[in-house]
């Protein structure tokens, strides 16, 4: 599974294509599909996006920890697997963003590309600004902690 981090802001021409940033590129070669999925973050006004591994793990948990038929599954198969794209990469790295999902995030011009650990968030870049100071004067104010999940191979 792909581990995203870091910033990386593209232009985004006309047509919507943007180029994916390399060290994400790089990330996706792996699998299957040459290209990533991508969604419409119900959390934030950004694009979620995610390699086949991820997305394939987002839909097996949908059904092992929401009752079927539940309203609950329904929504998050709504916001998540009905709203995802595949985006293909062209020759060059690059892929096009719906329409739909650039007016989700208020993408126009410009898209700043955040990994997120297993997914990327491609946000427009001054909502994310405003977006990372809150997070900072948040996790800050409520002095946040993080229990490292240690495995046996990190121990060696």
């Amino acid at each position: 599974m792909a581990l995203f981090v870091g910033k990386h802001l593209n232009k985004i021409d006309k047509k919507g294509r943007t180029s994916v940033p390399k060290p994400f590129r790089a990330s996706f070669e792996t699998q299957n599909f040459r290209g990533m999925y991508a969604y419409p973050s119900f959390k934030f006004p950004a694009i979620a996006a995610c390699d086949e591994t991820f997305m394939t793990v987002l839909a097996d948990s949908l059904t092992a920890e929401t009752d079927f038929f539940s309203d609950d599954q329904d929504d998050l198969a709504a916001v998540i697997l009905e709203s995802a794209s595949q985006l293909s990469f062209d020759t060059e790295g690059r892929v096009i963003l719906p329409q739909e999902l650039l007016e989700h995030a208020g993408i126009t011009d410009q898209a700043l590309f955040v990994g997120r650990g297993r997914e990327i968030l491609i946000w427009e870049p001054s909502a994310y600004e405003a977006h990372a100071k809150q997070a900072f004067s948040r996790a800050k104010a409520a002095k946040r902690t993080l229990k490292l999940r240690v495995s046996p191979e990190d121990v060696q």
